[in-house]
């Protein structure tokens, strides 16, 4: 069954985030954007590159009122150690969810059981708490920020025009399209 349009299930995690450990839920979704972004490991190597793709771009998401949360099955104190060890990780301005416990992998439906880890599993989450982008990568495909946020564009503007649709690689302030029977067999 597919994720998309569906709530997040509850949760509870604890996240590193500025030197501190917070507590995330469900419940500090509402009335924002966010971003679940799952991989398989703290200390690897593909990782570290995407992590630092979204934190390079990590204030064009803030714009769009969008909070990411990378997470992974580590735990909190892991994601500390890396923060302060790794150049690209020390960067991140986002929390880093721990998820030892694999709920929240699962209930996402990302976590390889067999290995206790999260596939590279992308989801954009509306300000009611439904899912609406899921992108899940191959462990060793990394995944791009700019892409990321033109997906999240394209959401925030058709949730604001729902009369509207974003075509193939839309831009903001593109033309979009107004779904009707005119348009049926003429594009």
């Amino acid at each position: 069954m597919s994720l998309i349009n569906t709530e997040v299930k509850p949760f509870k995690a604890t996240a590193y985030l500025n030197g501190e450990f917070i507590d995330v839920t469900e419940e500090s979704l509402k009335n924002q954007w966010s971003i679940f972004f799952f991989y398989p490991a703290d200390f690897t190597f593909v990782c570290p590159t995407e992590l630092g793709d979204l934190a390079d771009n990590y204030e064009e998401f803030k714009k769009l009122g969008v909070e990411i949360y990378g997470v992974s099955t580590d735990t909190h104190f892991t994601h500390k150690a890396w923060h302060d060890s790794s150049e690209t990780i020390g960067k991140l301005q986002y929390p880093m969810l721990a998820d030892p416990t694999h709920v929240v992998s699962r209930n996402f439906e990302v976590l390889i059981e067999e290995d206790g880890v999260a596939e590279r599993g992308t989801f954009v989450v509306d300000p009611d708490g439904k899912i609406q982008i899921v992108e899940i990568n191959a462990g060793n495909i990394g995944r791009n920020a700019e892409e990321l946020l033109r997906k999240v564009k394209a959401a925030q503007y058709v949730r604001a025009n729902p009369n509207e649709v974003c075509p193939a690689k839309w831009k903001e302030g593109e033309e979009t399209l107004a779904p009707s029977l005119d348009l049926v067999g003429k594009i």
